[in-house]
């Protein structure tokens, strides 16, 4: 499946998720919520996926974790905040870099209108 297609679907699945629950849960319930309605259309999700970083050809586990990987091509960073902070999307890139992958979806569900809360991150 085209990368655009994935994206788009998680997108209107992130709307439809956030039409139901509306803004102010913890992100915890969103990822939830989010894998459940991803699954369901038939996505391969992943979530809390660890992030080894590898350094000096050994990798170490500094507790990194990827929120969402769908169908092993999307990073997907899902946030509760007042509004996104240019270190959210470094950390996003930083993932994509470390995961050899090309695009990203940064979330906030703390918005009143989801299209606000979206930002797409190319590696």
């Amino acid at each position: 499946m085209d990368i655009n297609e994935i994206s788009g679907a998680v997108i209107d699945s992130a709307m439809k998720v956030h039409t139901a629950l509306g803004p102010g849960l913890l992100e915890n319930a969103y990822e939830a919520c989010l894998k459940h309605e991803l699954v369901t259309r038939g996505f391969s999700v992943l979530n809390q996926v660890t992030l080894p970083v590898l350094y000096n050809g050994i990798k170490v586990d500094a507790g990194y974790r990827l929120d969402l990987l769908i169908e092993n091509q999307l990073i997907v960073e899902l946030k509760v905040v007042e509004k996104f902070h240019p270190l959210h999307e470094a950390q996003l890139l930083s993932y994509l870099k470390l995961w050899n992958k090309k695009v990203g979806l940064l979330i906030n569900f703390n918005v009143s209108r989801l299209k606000n809360g979206i930002k797409r991150i190319v590696n």
